[in-house]
């Protein structure tokens, strides 16, 4: 038997009221069916006593009070999943917008998904290589892990992800790689260059892609990322893929969360935040990693932009706390003309260190990581200081540093938009730069490892006549 209530108690913005409801549950769907006969589907937001209020999906326009006719599903909101999803495009909700007809399921699933067990996951190990020096030396990615990039309006974020989903890769003998890439509150022209960026670099038949653009309704961009995570789950844990979910821009999503909490008439919090921001991230957040006994892995890398610069906000500031690190894109570099501006100080990968070294990457790469720090940290303080006393009353070792700051920056963060360097790549070249600072400054590295790597004028070989 098919229930259905005939008219509405009140309409505001995208929410619907009803009067009179017994039966349903938090986070039901609901199909709307309007006068003209036109379908819309909307989802429990709220219930009191016997009323119940809607989002709408597709906004409320053209709905009547009175003829309005809504039918609960019974079931919360699922998206349809099959291994057929790669190479394919869906809106924010997981809908096909790629012209190449309906998925056909081999299972669907609630979007909120289930949190993995603490006692059944698997400590995260192995990295993903992503191609880019200042994330795979200093920051390295591991494959279980959510590392999030910190940017600022207007930065090259977007690029950094399409070069990311381009070069992304597991080891060889180490199973099946896919990314799950999402895209929420972006402007039309932004979703163009994602879906022609890929295709072009061939990587689109290992993307599966949900676009959530500016124009859409926000609660498609409040299901967007779960959408994502559940596809990403399914290829993870029931396929055995290594999925790398990258979502962008996080910033859009959480203030889709504040303007859906406003709506409702909920007490704000910082910067008028819903106070659940928190626990609403982590529910998001926490979905990465691996299960032990199961063969796949979930990676994220959410993206987001900081209003104003600002790492304090409420938004990268929770995420830091949830997260293990994060990547922060700094202006001053971009406006020296450095891509990707990676601020290799303030970046971090927590778990970096049990996922590399000897039978994970390369035996040197823990201290060389820990050198190329400490050092670059030594050319802030030199620059400080010639700043207040000038350059030329700098001590020796001092003046050293600069030039050896100069071409970490160029060389070593900066790389062209379309380079994908191997992890043996950034690692020599690594140890070529620390060849322009005397011997006796490398004291994060044992005598061993500095006998086998360290070769004397080794960076003039790759400078360009005129440069040395």
């Amino acid at each position: 038997m098919r229930l259905e209530y005939i008219g509405l108690s009140e309409l505001s913005g995208s929410l619907i009221v009803l009067e009179g409801v017994s039966g349903v549950s938090f986070d039901e769907m609901a199909e709307i069916t309007l006068d003209s006969g036109e379908r819309r589907y909307g989802r429990v937001i709220l219930i009191d006593g016997d009323r119940v209020v809607l989002q709408v999906f597709e906004g409320t326009r053209g709905i009547s009070l009175e003829n309005a006719s809504t039918h609960f599903v019974g079931k919360p909101v699922d998206i349809a999943l099959s291994k057929e999803m790669l190479g394919r495009v869906f809106d924010g909700a997981g809908r096909p917008i790629d012209g190449l007809g309906e998925l056909f399921p081999d299972e669907r699933r609630n979007i909120n998904g289930s949190a993995i067990n603490p006692v059944s996951r698997q400590y995260p190990r192995s990295c993903i290589y992503t191609g880019v020096s200042a994330i795979d030396g200093p920051a390295t990615l591991i494959r279980g892990q959510k590392l999030p990039i910190f940017s600022g309006s207007g930065m090259k974020h977007n690029e950094l992800a399409a070069q990311i989903v381009r070069q992304a890769k597991v080891a060889d003998q180490d199973g099946d790689f896919a990314i799950v890439f999402a895209a929420m509150g972006v402007k039309n022209d932004t979703a163009g260059f994602f879906r022609r960026s890929f295709a072009e670099a061939g990587a689109l038949q290992r993307v599966v892609m949900f676009l959530n653009l500016a124009s859409d309704p926000i609660i498609e961009r409040i299901l967007t990322p779960r959408c994502a995570l559940t596809a990403a789950e399914y290829l993870a844990f029931t396929h055995g893929y290594h999925v790398l979910v990258i979502m962008t821009d996080m910033t859009s999503y959480c203030e889709a969360l504040r303007e859906f909490s406003s709506s409702k008439g909920e007490i704000p919090s910082r910067k008028g935040f819903p106070a659940y921001l928190y626990s609403d991230l982590a529910s998001l957040y926490e979905r990465a990693g691996m299960i032990r006994g199961r063969a796949g892995s979930v990676t994220q890398v959410p993206i987001l932009t900081m209003p104003n610069d600002d790492i304090t906000h409420p938004i990268p500031d929770l995420t830091g706390y949830i997260t293990e690190g994060q990547i922060v894109l700094d202006r001053e570099l971009e406006q020296k003309g450095l891509y990707p501006p990676v601020n290799i100080l303030s970046s971090l990968s927590r778990l970096m260190k049990d996922g590399i070294g000897e039978g994970y990457t390369r035996e040197d790469h823990p201290a060389l990581s820990n050198q190329l720090f400490a050092s670059y940290s030594k050319v802030q303080d030199a620059r400080s200081l010639a700043s207040v006393i000038g350059e030329d009353e700098l001590s020796e070792l001092d003046k050293q540093y600069l030039p050896f700051g100069r071409a970490f920056e160029e060389r070593f963060v900066g790389q062209g938009l379309l380079e994908n360097r191997t992890l043996d790549q950034t690692l020599d070249l690594g140890w070529k730069l620390l060849t322009l600072l005397p011997r006796s400054e490398l004291d994060r590295v044992d005598a061993k490892t500095i006998e086998a790597r360290y070769v004397e004028d080794a960076w003039k070989s790759v400078l360009q006549p005129g440069q040395a």
